[in-house]
């Protein structure tokens, strides 16, 4: 009652401070909800989390045996509309591997947001602290051979599957497409809507379909990471 006759002193209506408090209601029970279910089945199917590893909302998990999928200390997974404030989400987090030895590496504190990741039969990583937009798709793999063209249906061409890394600290914009064998720098922001098809180098801004960089980013020139003089 004392935070309520706060809030009222300070000016906000009791609609407001209604309207606030369902907002934390929500937040906090689907945080806890979904904590809860994605250590669960993490448990369950041998996934390898970090500590203080959050969800909001439900994550998809699948990992094929011998394959590996591990979530970095303090990752948050954003599966739930009530949480994304960008924009809405299409999907919940899918994360999967779909033969031995395939691997998705999330780093620590990085932060997903309706993201779906598939390991055919190499390696997705991302970096620490990156972050992903609502929406985003990333993959090793074709998923099919190109040619002969009668053939694509039966013909899986893992030959061609080739391993996905996303630097420390990246972000990528809202609906982005990162397709096999792209390597992602440390720092680069990728536009939303782009499809990655190639390299992006370092501390870059780069956008489109295919995505080219624009230009380089200032360095920064305050301290970092908690680092002050």
């Amino acid at each position: 009652m004392e935070f309520f006759r706060k809030a009222l002193t300070r000016g906000l209506t009791p609609v407001n401070v209604a309207s606030w408090a369902s907002l934390e209601a929500m937040r906090c029970f689907g945080l806890a909800f979904g904590t809860l279910r994605l250590r669960l089945k993490a448990r369950l199917l041998g996934v390898e989390l970090g500590p203080g590893v959050t969800a909001h909302g439900p994550v998809g998990l699948l990992r094929w045996p011998g394959g590996r999928i591990r979530i970095g200390a303090h990752a948050r997974l954003i599966s739930s509309w009530r949480r994304a404030t960008a924009a809405c989400l299409a999907w919940p987090v899918r994360l999967r591997v779909f033969g031995p030895g395939a691997c998705i590496d999330i780093g620590e504190g990085a932060e997903l947001s309706g993201t779906s990741i598939t390991a055919r039969s190499t390696a997705v990583r991302v970096g620490r602290h990156a972050l992903i937009a609502p929406n985003c798709v990333i993959v090793d793999s074709d998923f099919h051979a190109p040619w002969p063209p009668e053939a694509r249906a039966t013909e899986p061409g893992l030959e061609r599957d080739a391993p996905v890394s996303i630097g420390d600290h990246a972000w990528l914009g809202m609906q982005c497409i990162v397709l096999k064998g792209v390597s992602i720098g440390e720092g680069a922001i990728v536009g939303a809507g782009s499809v990655v098809t190639r390299d992006i180098p370092p501390r870059t801004l780069a956008a489109g379909a295919p995505a080219r960089v624009i230009r380089q980013l200032e360095e920064p020139t305050g301290p970092r990471d908690g680092v002050h003089d």
